[in-house]
């Protein structure tokens, strides 16, 4: 079952002012409180990852920026799943104390995860980054520039899914 949160103008104009993701500090809130076991919490960032990525292919042609941030978003939530399922518990402890994930905690968590599964990771991450920062934030990237981006990113949720033995999406994520 899924459910619909109608967050209040305030709060939303506020988050989006302060550059605060709602939607990723309400699903992480609910994940530490949950004290959900570590494969639980890998299908939930496969899960989202999936949900991201096409909510990124949807509005390529539509909005350029908005999808920029869905395909970002995608590979972090990939990421995370990979640092969950391979115990990386010098970040993981790391977040838990701080209670969310930061871009060093990402970076990190990347050149680790380039040794371990190859340069995919690398290139998936660069490819993120600059979709967050040249699509979303800067807004330079038109429609083609962002599907030109999309592959890489697929890549990424492919081997996380193979790595965490996923078999994709699973459950809904309606708005």
């Amino acid at each position: 079952m899924s459910r619909i949160i109608e967050i209040p103008e305030v709060i939303a104009s506020k988050a989006a002012e302060l550059g605060i993701d709602i939607e990723r500090e309400v699903l992480e809130y609910i994940i530490k409180r949950l004290g959900l076991d570590p494969k639980a919490e890998v299908e939930v960032h496969l899960n989202l990852a999936k949900k991201f990525l096409e909510e990124g292919r949807k509005l390529v042609d539509k909005d350029p920026i908005q999808a920029s941030e869905k395909l970002y978003k995608a590979a972090e939530e990939a990421i995370k799943a990979l640092a969950i399922h391979l115990n990386l518990s010098n970040i993981l402890s790391r977040v838990t104390v701080r209670g969310r994930w930061t871009i060093a905690d990402m970076e990190k968590t990347v050149r680790i995860l380039k040794k371990k599964i190859g340069k995919i990771m690398m290139e998936a991450w660069d490819t993120a980054w600059y979709l967050h920062v040249l699509g979303f934030h800067e807004a330079k990237l038109d429609s083609e520039g962002v599907k030109e981006r999309i592959e890489p990113i697929e890549a990424l949720i492919k081997v996380a899914q193979e790595i965490c033995g996923s078999s994709g999406f699973s459950g809904s994520f309606d708005r």
